[in-house]
């Protein structure tokens, strides 16, 4: 039995009669960039957050912020969104709780994979935060305090500057991690881009040119950030402080 390729899909319409089988690939693809960019906003500042606490001299903050990233960090991330979709109501006050159940589609999916996406990634920033802080040399906290600046001044104005134009490179991966991983979210019943790929192949039986086309999709958004990422790097690269393949733009 051979595989009866059809790339004329694409434009054939869905049995629902919403569109073509190509406009649900770009309304999934619609809903993976805003899940991801949504909960990279969270992630970045919360990360930042966290990541600034691991390196706080006070204990308490300290001990908060790796309890937190060795907690997000080390739970699988299906497992967090079906905690935050199944259980996470559940523990708010009822009102609370009975709202977010009551929300319409898509959004009763949509903010708790966004929530869960982004606290799990913020564990993530957090760590590389606190290695960009760890990098820089001890005289720039010690410049810092000599100016008078107060600790948060000083992470503010001196610190987290730098510290990140040399975590960049990393904290791409992440940003295209979340991408990646905005795909789990499929599970709790966001119709992203692999879920309309999922829904194309159920309703089409055309199970490779479905995969395919999401495959292409996701490398193109890929490379797009690549690329932009680099530009970025390049912008803000100090001469004489950050590597060579840093400025060049190399992850």
């Amino acid at each position: 039995m051979h595989y009866h390729w059809n790339w004329k899909i694409f434009w054939d319409m869905t049995p629902e009669g919403t569109g073509t089988y190509l406009h649900t690939l770009l309304v999934g693809l619609m809903w993976t960039l805003a899940t991801a960019l949504s909960a990279w906003i969270i992630a970045l500042v919360l990360g930042s957050i966290l990541g600034v606490m691991r390196t706080a001299p006070q204990r308490w903050a300290s001990a908060i912020g790796n309890a937190y990233v060795e907690i997000f960090r080390n739970v699988p991330l299906l497992v967090q969104m079906f905690l935050w979709y199944f259980v996470m109501p559940e523990l708010l006050p009822a009102s609370l709780g009975t709202a977010i159940k009551q929300m319409p589609p898509p959004w009763a999916s949509f903010v708790p994979a966004v929530l869960c996406l982004g606290s799990f990634t913020a564990a993530r920033v957090a760590e590389q935060v606190r290695a960009g802080v760890q990098a820089l040399p001890s005289g720039q906290r010690m410049a810092g305090t000599a100016l008078g600046l107060t600790l948060p001044q000083t992470y503010r104005y001196v610190l987290l500057p730098m510290t990140f134009r040399i975590i960049l490179p990393p904290l791409t991966s992440e940003f295209l991690n979340i991408i990646k991983n905005s795909s789990v979210a499929l599970t709790i019943g966001v119709v992203e881009l692999t879920a309309a790929a999922r829904a194309m192949q159920e309703y089409s039986f055309q199970v490779f040119e479905a995969f395919t086309a999401a495959t292409v999709i996701y490398i193109v958004v890929n490379i797009l950030v690549v690329f932009a990422m680099r530009w970025v790097e390049r912008r803000v690269a100090v001469p004489g402080f950050i590597g060579p393949a840093v400025q060049a733009g190399g992850h």
